[in-house]
């Protein structure tokens, strides 16, 4: 009885009714493979949530500047990581040690030379030229108007301090033996022109006597002078155009002057300039190369070098700036070799250098009374005599 109400219990479902033994074997049965299932559905779950940590590591890996955090480090990696910061490190002190080492061993460099400085020359005394430095003053392009009339009119002054004695070296009485000496003086040196002139004027005194003079008997007074023939007509030439058409004078004025034969703008400015008093510059060859040397002008016509030249001074300062520069040229500022290291006015001097700048080897290129030599004149201004000049021997001297 017991054992029938037990099963019959057992029977018993949700619902009120009766269920068989086989429903009971079949309902544990599902319930057996329901575990079953579970079972192999968890392993899928713990895939499901491994791949959003694997996501979250390979987005990590991806981004940036992204740290790993440490607790997923491995001892593996963290060992790797330190042997390679001991390895950087190494080598980087290797590093510093190796420059360190060239920059010990590397040679010093030297400090550059201090620059030499320019020492311009020292101006010279008349009796004794001083010893201008070994140095070339600079030219003086684009030089200023201003700084050019003041630099030429300094070297004007310094001259006259030099030559206080400057004179025209032609011996002359009056204005007829100036012109005459003038005209005769062309293609050689005045010292020749004076030796020779005092025959001529003692035979023909007055322009009426030249005149009238036989060609052939001036040609032989005149031979010494050279182009005998050519200053022969050109004496008598201009002889019979005073007596013709001024009466036997000499004019005073510039537009006679040239009229006569063999008389040009630097004989008629020789003429004004010591016969009358009316100032004037004379260009001859001398003045041409010392004015150019000084870059006072760059032309190479007479003309507009008297008229550019001119332009620099005042016209009172005409005829003895002529002397100056005349009686330089002939003296120390030499055509083939200028004695620069005895020149006064070498500061001042763009061309300072072309010449000699020894001082000793300088002094031996002077001429005429700096080197204690005689002038040009037989009978020379008494303030030259009394300055140390020399008078010159007259023809056939020796």
């Amino acid at each position: 009885m017991s054992a029938e109400r037990d099963s019959a219990v057992g029977e018993q479902g949700s619902d009120g009714g009766r269920k068989t033994a086989g429903a009971a074997k079949t309902a544990a049965a599902g319930s057996g493979a329901s575990a079953s299932a579970a079972k192999k559905a968890a392993p899928s779950k713990k895939a499901a949530a491994r791949k959003p940590a694997a996501a979250k590591k390979a987005a990590a890996e991806k981004t940036p500047g992204a740290t790993k955090p440490a607790a997923n480090k491995t001892p593996a990696k963290k060992a790797s990581a330190a042997k390679k910061a001991s390895a950087a490190k190494k080598a980087s002190a290797a590093k510093k040690a190796s420059a360190a080492k060239k920059a010990s061993s590397a040679p010093l460099k030297k400090a550059p030379a201090p620059r030499k400085q320019v020492v311009a020359p020292k101006k010279a005394t008349a009796s004794v030229p001083a010893a201008p430095a070994k140095t070339v003053a600079a030219h003086p392009q684009g030089e200023s108007r201003t700084a050019l009339v003041r630099r030429a009119r300094r070297i004007n002054r310094e001259l006259a301090e030099v030559y206080p004695y400057a004179h025209p070296e032609l011996d002359f009485e009056n204005p007829f033996q100036l012109v005459v000496a003038t005209v005769l003086s062309a293609q050689t040196t005045d010292l020749r022109v004076n030796q020779t002139t005092p025959a001529l004027f003692a035979k023909y005194p007055t322009p009426e006597d030249l005149a009238a003079a036989n060609p052939e008997e001036v040609e032989e007074i005149l031979r010494p002078t050279g182009f005998f023939r050519a200053k022969t007509k050109s004496v008598i030439g201009l002889s019979k155009a005073l007596v013709e058409q001024f009466g036997g004078e000499v004019p005073g004025r510039l537009e006679d002057l040239v009229k006569l034969p063999g008389v040009g703008r630097k004989t008629a400015f020789v003429v004004l300039g010591n016969a009358f008093g009316r100032p004037g510059i004379t260009v001859d060859t001398h003045f041409q190369r010392l004015v150019r040397r000084w870059k006072w002008t760059d032309e190479t016509d007479p003309d507009k070098i008297e008229a550019g030249v001119g332009a620099l001074f005042p016209k009172s300062d005409w005829t003895d700036l002529s002397h100056h520069v005349i009686w330089h040229g002939r003296r120390i500022c030499h055509a083939r070799k200028p004695a620069c290291g005895a020149c006064p006015i070498a500061p001042l001097c763009p061309a300072y250098g072309e010449g000699e700048t020894d001082p000793e080897k300088a002094k031996k290129l002077l001429k005429y009374e700096k080197a204690s030599q005689p002038g040009q004149r037989l009978k020379p201004p008494q303030a030259y005599l009394d300055a140390g000049g020399r008078a010159a021997p007259p023809l056939g001297a020796g």
